[in-house]
């Protein structure tokens, strides 16, 4: 196990719990946009804290990756712009994903067991963060339809879920980019699930034959 290895097992979990307090701070005064100004601003400076620790995490992890930090930096690209971007700050929750490797260190069960308990998982925290991010982002803006938690869950699912009734669409930018990412991500949620089964059933019909052979 190299050392950025053994780091990421070491704070996998306050980081996790670090993520969900982030949410907390960010989802609440979404939720509730009559929430007390000094209640927001301590919520407001849990975001931030949180923010600070991420960083430094990133820091530490690209550090421990002496010798290979370029191949390691590649290969987690995806942390730099989640960091960096202002706009993507609610996205940093998705560190929340990180109990997905806990998970699969005591999980049991076959391919498709696993496939159906990471999907559905997914499912679930994209519409909820969809659907947060985006009420952050059209509820006053003008013209908007979605003004509402309902109207952003219910938008949320019949994106994610690619049916996409129409009845319900963001009117601003930023709504638009959350909208492509949820559906990028419906889309790959199908595309494994369904990969999934199908390497389980092809593997299936092999060992059948085997057997019979």
């Amino acid at each position: 196990m190299t050392r950025v290895e053994r780091w990421e097992r070491r704070v996998e979990v306050p980081l996790l719990l670090l993520a969900l307090a982030f949410l907390v701070a960010y989802a609440w005064p979404v939720l509730d946009p009559r929430l007390d100004s000094t209640l927001r601003s301590g919520l407001s400076g849990i975001s931030w804290a949180v923010w600070v620790v991420f960083v430094v995490d990133y820091v530490i992890r690209v550090g421990l990756a002496a010798g290979d930090r370029r191949s390691y930096i590649k290969r987690h690209w995806y942390d730099l712009p989640l960091i960096a971007l202002p706009m993507l700050r609610p996205l940093r929750v998705l560190r929340v994903l990180a109990f997905a490797r806990m998970v699969n260190r005591s999980a049991t069960g076959g391919l498709v067991e696993r496939a159906s308990v990471y999907g559905a998982g997914a499912a679930v925290m994209s519409v909820g963060l969809g659907s947060v991010a985006m009420l952050d982002a059209e509820q006053n803006a003008p013209g908007a339809n979605i003004t509402s938690f309902g109207d952003a869950l219910w938008w949320a699912c019949s994106t994610v879920t690619t049916v996409g009734y129409g009845d319900r669409y963001p009117v601003t930018t930023e709504g638009r980019i959350i909208a492509v990412a949820l559906m990028i991500v419906g889309i790959s949620l199908l595309g494994a699930i369904t990969a999934s089964v199908a390497t389980w059933m092809v593997s299936q019909v092999q060992r059948d034959r085997d057997n019979a052979g």
